[in-house]
């Protein structure tokens, strides 16, 4: 291949590139970089007409050149900053003064730094030397002509190539901060997380001493007090038993709050929630002399985690019983739904017949039906109805994901605090459900870079004042000459 051959490929494959460059680049840029060189190319030939130069042609032809440069920054920085050296050198002061701009956007794109300042020095070099050429065609340099060449070089080339500098490794370093920033709250929340977990499994092994303990020596003492009553008095048989298999379904769903504390499924729990389940919680409420009855909707058997089985059969006897002690006589449903991803239990009761003086409970078993959903991921609501009566009200996730390690713990719940809308079971509409716990956001990343964000942009300020004094003061003097 010949050597005029080789120059003639390589245009042509930087030509290709460039425009496979226009065509990626977002429209927003392509009009941005276009709307700049077409106001460059204006700004540098519109004042020809109006004080004619010496040499038209070679100041348009500078005008068209700073127009290019402006998009030849992006995709070839450093040879932008040396192809200012001719205009800078040359008699168009309206392009010149575009100039700075141009180098201190360029130089910001230049890596490494080693590589910025070989080009700096090299177009502040070229810049002083054509200066001082153009100046002294006549003779050799004078020391004012080596001055100014050296006052050109410095503001138009070396300070805005300074700022930009300032500015384009201020960027590395701000992405850095937040990087930082994101792991230290990243950190903070997995240590927050520990800790909750932790006290949770503390909590679960000293319920599992004290408690547990205790029940088992009540449901052993039964069981030998059902012995005995059967041999000597058969008529506290059945009220011996019925201690028995009350220490022991206890001890069960004491394991099944150990299981939820610790996270794990409850083994015991397979039965639990199911239309059979809440059909003989339902009919011993009737028994005690409740009005309660089971409206039951889903086509088929939900296959819902026992974690979610476990908190319906909860929700349902909280319910009821509260119905029981507070509002004797009321008619009472218990609503089951399958929304699919989600199941809803409800139980709704009217107002008492005969007015009653309000219980003396603490709310306790709400707080801890809140503590027991607000971990499954579901939401609970309680509170009196409109037209009386009280309702207790769950949407609880079908198959519950683990709590997430950035989740926090829900606050306590709040007779009819609403955050969510209104559930509806079939045809009856029980209130709104306040909504679960979500992640806390991170702290904003200004408190980290804030502080070197002004410091870097106050130094490339400093840096460009002589840069924007001396233009100014160059159109000043284009003006009145």
């Amino acid at each position: 291949m010949s050597p005029a051959v080789r120059p003639w490929g390589r245009a042509r494959r930087e030509a290709a590139a460039i425009r496979e460059a226009v065509r990626a680049a977002p429209r927003r840029t392509v009009v941005t970089e276009s709307v700049l060189a077409g106001l460059v190319l204006l700004c540098s030939l519109a004042p020809v007409p109006l004080i004619p130069p010496a040499h038209p042609v070679a100041v348009a032809l500078l005008g068209v050149w700073a127009a290019l440069l402006v998009p030849a920054r992006r995709m070839y920085p450093a040879l932008t900053v040396l192809g200012c050296v001719p205009v800078i050198a040359g008699d168009n002061v309206w392009a010149m003064v575009v100039v700075p701009c141009v180098v201190w956007s360029a130089v910001r794109r230049i890596a490494p730094v080693r590589r910025a300042w070989g080009v700096i020095g090299a177009g502040s070099a070229g810049a002083a030397l054509l200066s001082i050429a153009g100046q002294s065609l006549s003779g050799l340099p004078t020391l004012p002509y080596l001055v100014a060449g050296a006052g050109v070089a410095a503001l138009f080339i070396l300070l805005p190539a300074l700022s930009g500098l300032v500015m384009g490794r201020r960027r590395p370093l701000t992405g850095l901060l937040r990087e930082r920033n994101a792991y230290l709250e990243q950190t903070r929340f997995l240590i927050d997380e520990a800790a909750r977990m932790e006290e949770r499994a503390r909590i679960a092994a000293e319920m599992h001493d004290l408690i547990g303990h205790r029940i088992s020596l009540i449901s052993v003492h039964a069981g030998a007090l059902q012995l005995a009553a059967e041999r000597q008095a058969p008529p506290l048989a059945s009220q011996a038993e019925l201690l028995r298999t009350t220490a022991g379904t206890a001890m069960d769903e004491l394991r099944g709050i150990l299981g939820v504390l610790r996270h794990q499924t409850s083994e015991n729990s397979g039965e639990r929630g199911t239309r059979e389940d809440l059909s003989a919680l339902v009919a011993d409420s009737r028994s005690a002399g409740a009005d309660a009855e089971l409206h039951w909707i889903a086509s088929e058997p939900t296959d819902a985690d026992p974690r979610t089985r476990q908190a319906v059969h909860r929700v349902t006897r909280e319910g009821l019983t509260n119905a029981l002690k507070h509002a004797p006589g009321a008619p009472v449903r218990v609503m089951f739904q399958d929304e699919g991803d989600t199941v809803v239990v409800a139980v709704v009761n009217d107002a008492p017949p005969v007015r009653c003086s309000p219980g003396d409970g603490n709310r306790s078993g709400l707080v801890g039906l809140q503590e027991r959903i607000g971990l499954l991921g579901g939401a609970l609501h309680a509170g009196p109805r409109p037209e009386g009566g009280f309702v207790l009200s769950a949407r609880i996730p079908v198959q519950p994901d683990v709590p997430p390690v950035y989740a926090t713990s829900p606050g306590p719940v709040s007779a009819g605090k609403v955050t969510a809308g209104p559930v509806s079971v079939g045809s009856v509409s029980v209130g709104p459900v306040s909504a679960g716990a979500g992640s806390r956001p991170p702290l904003s990343t200004e408190v980290l870079t804030w502080p070197r964000l002004l410091g870097g942009g106050c130094a490339a300020l400093l840096v460009m004042l002589p840069t924007v004094g001396g233009t100014i003061a160059l159109l000043i003097m284009a003006l009145l000459h």
